[in-house]
């Protein structure tokens, strides 16, 4: 379930605002645009989510408020101060970890690692290492801080990198696909100690961005669906479903055969599906206007023949959701 905000939050307060922000990249052959026309609100307290498919413009929209990357229009400010004009001070207030990354250096042990990257924000050398040791011992990594950095997994790389983000205390923390290519016991400890640091301070934000439609379901306060550049729609996970609230939400499991997915798409009454294979099946989602749409489908299935292995209706998800709204799913959006 979606955390509670603390209501003891100044949710008058907003941790980030954009205004008509874009990004557009020039090469000598094209011009790409990143980001158009993004209005965003964050309240102070939220935890607030980016969700989108690869190549969306979750990254390009984080690298900017950070400011790793100006803006081609529009503005943008976090915590009160503009991602342009006032980057310096921005700098000691918020802090970022990317899913993936290796910052760094291999051979420093991960004690030292985290102290090092202390002194880039000034903090003293007694104050920087009772933070690392706490953050070290709740993120379990207490008895890896002396091994080097080049030999630990992924997962402990990045509950390190976390323990970076957080030991100088942000504002506002920016967690870019943070859980990507983790196994499920490394992202849940992540979510855990994400989840318990912002409860400890009530004033504290954090903008997620993910693909995972579970995480943001789970985490988020409020969500923003991103696509090739654009917000969708913007509202909490439980209103985002809600869009697909009116419609019979069916999982069609058919036996592997000759593509159906566009036939589908053309019965009357299909108001949106999509596909994945799994366990040797094509298992497809299907959002349908009313029950009496379902023998139409069957019928398109016979006359295919394609044989089915399986049906059940069920409650809907923000995938469904995303689906309805951009009219594919995730994975469809990213190999396009």
């Amino acid at each position: 379930m979606p955390r509670t905000p603390n209501p003891s939050s100044d949710a008058s307060r907003l941790a980030v605002e954009t205004r008509d922000l874009g990004r557009v990249y020039k090469t000598r052959n094209e011009t790409v645009t990143a980001l158009s026309s993004v209005d965003l609100k964050v309240r102070e307290g939220e935890l607030f989510g980016v969700l989108g498919p690869n190549g969306a413009g979750k990254t390009t929209l984080i690298k900017i408020l950070v400011t790793l990357l100006l803006p081609s229009s529009g503005t943008a400010k976090v915590d009160g101060l503009d991602v342009v004009r006032e980057f310096r001070q921005l700098r000691s207030r918020i802090a970022i970890v990317s899913g993936g990354e290796n910052a760094g250096y291999g051979l420093l042990r991960v004690r030292e690692q985290l102290w090092m990257f202390s002194q880039f924000y000034g903090i003293k050398s007694k104050v920087a290492y009772a933070r690392i040791d706490e953050l070290l011992e709740r993120l379990g990594l207490a008895s890896v801080a002396n091994r080097q950095i080049s030999g630990l997994s992924s997962g402990m790389r990045q509950k390190m990198n976390l323990v970076r983000g957080l030991m100088t205390d942000p504002r506002v923390l920016f967690l870019d696909e943070p859980t990507v290519a983790l196994d499920v016991g490394a992202a849940r400890d992540l979510r855990e100690e994400v989840s318990r640091w912002m409860a400890e301070d009530p004033t504290r934000t954090v903008i997620l961005t993910t693909h995972y439609m579970q995480e943001a379901d789970d985490l988020c306060d409020r969500i923003a669906i991103v696509n090739r550049g654009r917000i969708v729609i913007e509202g909490t996970p439980q209103s985002l479903k809600l869009e697909v609230q009116r419609d019979v939400v069916v999982d069609l499991q058919l036996e592997p055969g000759v593509p159906v997915l566009d036939r589908l798409r053309e019965v009357a009454g299909v108001g949106a599906a999509s596909v994945r294979e799994e366990d040797g099946l094509d298992r497809f989602s299907l959002l349908l206007a009313d029950d009496a749409v379902l023998t139409n489908v069957i019928s398109a299935v016979e006359r295919s023949g394609r044989r089915v292995a399986g049906l059940a209706k069920r409650e809907p998800t923000l995938e469904d959701a995303f689906v309805k709204l951009v009219g594919r799913s995730m994975t469809e959006e990213e190999t396009q």
